[in-house]
């Protein structure tokens, strides 16, 4: 039979021990904390739990993906606001990736100019905090002019104060057939994508993969529109009165936090692509020129490609960076999770739930990009025999 004071003498044991204090450590402080929460909150008179999601909100929202009304729940409006950060995030990890690619090779080009400019901006946008970078970009937003002396950058695009508006397509039962087509189209050129990165390691030929992918991507689509003969209408936005009807339209608050939450989280970015490229050993680049490749596809094919796989694990905090700035859209009126939160919170007393709810959608969006990032790193690591 082992002795207790030999058992602890195991560094195994002892590590199961330790664990187990800290985790009922761990435990009654959160009990505690609970505890005390739910106590005090009883003794005000404060109710608790998630009932009140079922309640009326009694409020507006002034941007919404989904059809909302002031009579709708409250969970209804925190829906709302999910989509809405969701939506800003999205498009904001796009425009910051394109732009910080662009800005990052810019730090490494020969040309003096394009090189003092990506540093500049580097170096600019990084030490300004987003906040005041968020205000500036608003306050120039609304600095334009009126609706009825909008700018018509394009025939039927309009830029005013209250937005950019643009034409919409006019719904027809045909466009749904028209969007399969085009679902099946990104599949398809997404397999030609494959099949011609296998086809180039099994041959060593080149496979003309961007005719095909615009073939995959236009062909179905124009052909499921003459089929249906789905009408080509558009909704353009008219002047009436002090403000446009019709069409589409982006309000100066979601472009103002777009805007800033791309350009600023860009400029980080670019110093990741910087790093990454210079990570690849200059000898890739002179073989690269040995082959007789231009220095373009030199980038596209030998560096980048190996530069992923420094380029991608920070870029993961960049992109978790970006969702969790885009609480900031509260300073600038855009209705995000966190605005409606407040919202509800102020109108039922509510604090704790909300604010708990809020912690636990920004953790699963967190955790949701985490895993797709690590996936995806998995996919371009070097594979070393």
């Amino acid at each position: 039979m082992t002795n207790p004071v030999q058992a602890l003498n195991s560094a195994r044991v002892r590590g199961w021990l330790y664990q187990a204090l800290f985790l009922a450590c761990t435990l009654a402080v959160a009990w505690y904390l609970v505890s005390n929460t739910l106590t005090n909150l009883a003794t005000r008179g404060v109710a608790t739990g998630f009932g009140f999601l079922q309640r009326e909100a009694g409020f507006e929202i002034g941007e919404s993906l989904l059809p909302y009304s002031a009579s709708d729940t409250y969970l209804t409006a925190l829906v709302v606001g999910l989509l809405n950060t969701l939506a800003v995030s999205a498009a904001g990890v796009v425009l910051a990736t394109v732009l910080g690619v662009l800005i990052g090779i810019g730090r490494l080009s020969s040309n003096w100019m394009v090189n003092r400019f990506a540093t500049l901006y580097v170096e600019t946008v990084r030490n300004v905090p987003l906040l005041l970078q968020l205000v500036v970009w608003y306050t120039i937003l609304n600095r334009l002019p009126s609706p009825r002396e909008a700018l018509e950058v394009l025939p039927g695009i309009f830029l005013s104060n209250r937005g950019m508006k643009f034409p919409v397509l006019v719904e027809h039962a045909g466009h749904g057939w028209i969007l399969l087509a085009l679902l099946a189209g990104i599949a398809a050129a997404i397999a030609a994508v494959r099949y011609g990165r296998r086809h180039r390691e099994a041959t060593g030929k080149p496979f003309p993969t961007l005719p095909a992918v615009i073939a995959a991507l236009l062909l179905p689509p124009a052909a499921a529109f003459i089929t249906t003969g789905a009408p080509l209408a558009f909704d353009v936005p008219v002047l009436a009165g002090f403000n446009f009807e019709g069409g589409g339209a982006v309000t100066p608050e979601f472009t103002a936090l777009l805007i800033g939450l791309s350009v600023y989280t860009a400029g980080f970015i670019a110093e990741i692509v910087r790093s990454g490229i210079l990570a690849v050993p200059h000898g890739q680049t002179e073989a690269g020129l040995a082959l007789g490749l231009s220095p373009g596809k030199i980038l596209r094919l030998v560096i980048l490609p190996q530069a992923l796989r420094v380029i991608v694990p920070p870029l993961t905090s960049q992109y978790l960076n970006l969702t969790k700035n885009s609480s900031l859209a509260v300073a600038i009126g855009y209705p995000d999770l966190v605005s409606v939160s407040n919202t509800s919170a102020n109108q039922t007393g509510q604090v704790v739930e909300a604010v708990a709810m809020m912690m636990v959608v920004y953790l699963i969006i967190s955790l949701a990009i985490s895993g797709f990032m690590n996936w995806y790193n998995r996919r371009v690591a070097l594979v070393t025999r």
